[in-house]
């Protein structure tokens, strides 16, 4: 293969990375929109008195507008810097220091660095590249993971966590003390941030604030709403339980919606599944049917190029295939 041919497919590659990475950008522009026209009332029907929807409406640009302002400074802060451990750490609900996160992490390396080299028998340089996932990598992918699933159980008990707060509010109770009420009835990620954030306030700090420093570990935008509420109410003094159950409704459509996406999206992702391991089945097939005519791949030069060049097509096909079938909400 010439020099030419592989500038070419190099790219190629970067061509097809940049159309991917756009891609991306614009779907996470239209949520965005679409949270924000969720929030504004516009797609929620509504057969009220004109004067009272008028109110609502004034109350639902007020939220949206505060929203908007919070989620542009958020977005400004992350392009400044990177969440720290610390950060991620909360986010996972882990309840360890950074210096202990960095005691697992070389453990970690180490481990990896044994696999690689006394188990497969791997060169210097994929032993390099282990020991650096096994210390950078691994470890924050597994406080990801940690985080999605806390966040994703948190978002599965909050909506009914705030219709109790509207029940309470409504009964006469005051914010902070229904905050402590759903604190010590609800167990998981939603008592412990309601924990966190009514011992904050028993110390001085404002309700809103505190919530506002929850979103820090919890990063979702129901829980932005819930702040923003919490500081409209705090600033106007206006109907908080109104606020609450119009954030509950939007968590339910939201989840409705996603049910009804993963139920159509179903057919393509198993089709996209099917698509993905074909090559390898068939691969691992002739590697036991016929090994000589496949062996030439891992042997001659020319099928090493191949082989490569079809993981990077392959590898590219699946990104191209997750962004269609993954949407959003």
């Amino acid at each position: 293969m010439t020099i030419i041919q592989i500038v070419l497919i190099a790219l190629i590659f970067i061509i097809l990375i940049g159309i991917g990475i756009a891609f991306s950008l614009n779907q996470e522009v239209e949520r965005k929109k679409r949270v924000m026209a969720t929030i504004q009332g516009r797609s929620a029907g509504a057969n009220n008195a004109p004067s009272e929807q008028d109110a609502q409406n004034k109350r639902r640009a007020e939220i949206a507008k505060k929203l908007k302002d919070d989620k542009e400074e958020d977005d400004k802060s992350k392009k400044k810097k990177k969440a720290s451990i610390a950060v991620m750490l909360g986010q996972a609900g882990l309840h360890i220091t950074t210096k202990q996160f960095w005691i697992y992490s070389c453990v970690s390396m180490v481990v990896f660095l044994v696999l690689a080299k006394a188990v497969f028998h791997v060169g210097p340089f994929v032993v390099l590249m282990a020991a650096i996932i096994g210390l950078l990598g691994f470890p924050r992918l597994v406080l990801k993971k940690l985080a999605a699933k806390r966040q994703k159980k948190f978002l599965g008990e909050f909506a009914d966590a705030l219709e109790a707060v509207v029940r309470l509010l409504k009964a006469g109770m005051p914010v902070s003390e229904a905050v402590s009420m759903i604190s010590r009835e609800f167990e998981g990620p939603v008592g412990e941030e309601m924990s966190i954030i009514y011992d904050k306030q028993k110390i001085g700090v404002p309700l809103h604030e505190a919530a506002l420093e929850a979103t820090k570990r919890m990063p979702l935008t129901e829980m932005q709403m819930f702040a923003t509420g919490l500081a409209i109410q705090s600033q106007t003094g206006s109907s908080l339980s109104e606020v609450l159950q119009n954030l509950a409704s939007v968590i339910r459509a939201r989840f409705r919606l996603k049910r009804k996406i993963k139920a159509l999206s179903s057919e393509a992702i198993a089709s996209a599944c099917i698509i993905g391991a074909l090559p390898n089945v068939v691969a691992g097939g002739m590697w036991f049917v016929n090994r000589e005519y496949i062996n030439i791949l891992f042997t001659d030069p020319f099928g090493k190029v191949l082989l490569a060049g079809a993981v990077i097509w392959m590898c590219l096909g699946i990104f191209v295939m997750k962004l269609m079938i993954n949407f959003k909400i």
